[in-house]
């Protein structure tokens, strides 16, 4: 009897995880795997939860996914109508994890026989910052953890094959000017006056699209934050501006910050406040190979940034692969349909020799 992977998604969106919130979803992950799985080495550090394979195969596969979700926009019970999930972090990404337990399952109940090895990594913390970020632990204190041949994340594409993934600046401009009585500007410099400049090239930039790899990569440069002014009655004297790049993986992020400081020209000072490398396609990769033309699976660009560039940066080819439409991610009406749980669960199945 083929799993019911929509039933296993609306049990773990029950289970409330916004971000640093996980203790209770980790909980059921490492006690489901107990249960139904005990074979697999299963280790947890903190709420991060990894299970793995030991049978000594040359390769290894990691398919990882994170436990968290964005903040509730009053959709956190699960709702099923007909073949669609409605909740919280049905799409990003409680249908990927059901995924990753059942291949889990599966996996204890065939045994030696899998054409490869297999870890899962449920991890904490992927929609916050940085420091946060569970796999940013792992790397950093347990990389044999996280070792592998092939990473995929379960991030949501629809099952299509997202490769690489697009890098991501934020920085901070600083702009100055005198302040003075706004009855009496002449005697000051209006300093956002001065940043309008700025605000002007940046909003008549038009973003290109890269080809890398014949994938086509669409870049953008968004103001993100604005703060200035002291009172209706003065000239302000400083003014804050946030600017966000995603760039290409054709550049690296030394490329970006020279290109966003072009068009924050007349600022004080330029903070880097974020800065995460850009993944390459990676498509000639044997594995990658592999994988995508086994399924004859359809490819398109990651548009965002995912922690397949930390797999990458650390030497793991990775990909971009999951149940759910990225487009609806983190909305009010976020839903996963079970034709895109199992078609996942099936080409994962596949590849390492469950089915």
């Amino acid at each position: 009897m083929p799993p019911d992977l929509l039933a296993l998604t609306a049990d773990l969106i029950a289970i409330p995880s916004v971000s640093l919130n996980e203790t209770a979803i980790a909980d059921f992950v490492e006690e489901r795997l107990a249960q139904r799985a005990p074979s697999l080495e299963c280790i947890r550090i903190g709420d991060n939860v990894i299970a793995r394979t030991n049978a000594g195969h040359e390769r290894r596969l990691l398919v990882g996914g994170h436990l968290d979700t964005v903040p509730a926009d009053q959709n956190e019970n699960p709702r099923i109508e007909g073949d669609s999930l409605f909740g919280l972090g049905a799409a990003d990404m409680k249908g990927g994890l059901a995924v990753m337990l059942t291949l889990a399952e599966a996996a204890h109940a065939l045994g030696s026989r899998l054409r490869m090895d297999l870890t899962v990594v449920f991890y904490v913390a992927e929609e916050i910052t940085e420091e946060h970020n569970g796999l940013r632990v792992l790397f950093a204190e347990h990389p044999d953890l996280v070792a592998a041949d092939l990473a995929i994340l379960m991030e949501p594409t629809g099952a299509w094959v997202e490769a690489g993934c697009q890098g991501s600046l934020t920085v901070e401009a600083t702009f100055a000017g005198v302040r003075a009585h706004s009855a009496r500007p002449w005697m000051g410099d209006n300093a956002i006056h001065a940043a309008s400049q700025a605000l002007a090239r940046i909003a008549a930039h038009n973003s290109e699209s890269v080809s890398v790899d014949g994938l086509e990569y669409r870049e953008s440069i968004q103001v993100v934050h604005f703060e200035g002014g002291v009172a209706n009655n003065v000239v302000p004297d400083s003014d804050v501006m946030r600017v966000n790049r995603r760039f290409a993986p054709a550049y690296d992020t030394q490329t970006a910050l020279a290109q966003v400081s072009a068009l924050l020209e007349g600022a004080e000072s330029v903070a880097v406040l974020n800065d995460s490398p850009a993944a390459p396609p990676n498509l000639m990769n044997p594995l990658i190979a592999e994988f995508i033309g086994t399924n004859d699976l359809a490819v398109r660009p990651k548009l965002g940034w995912t922690d397949v560039a930390r797999f990458t940066s650390h030497g793991v080819p990775a990909l971009n692969f999951g149940p759910g439409n990225p487009e609806i991610a983190h909305t009010h009406g976020e839903f996963v349909e079970r034709v895109e749980l199992d078609a996942c669960y099936a080409v994962l199945a596949r590849f390492i020799g469950l089915i």
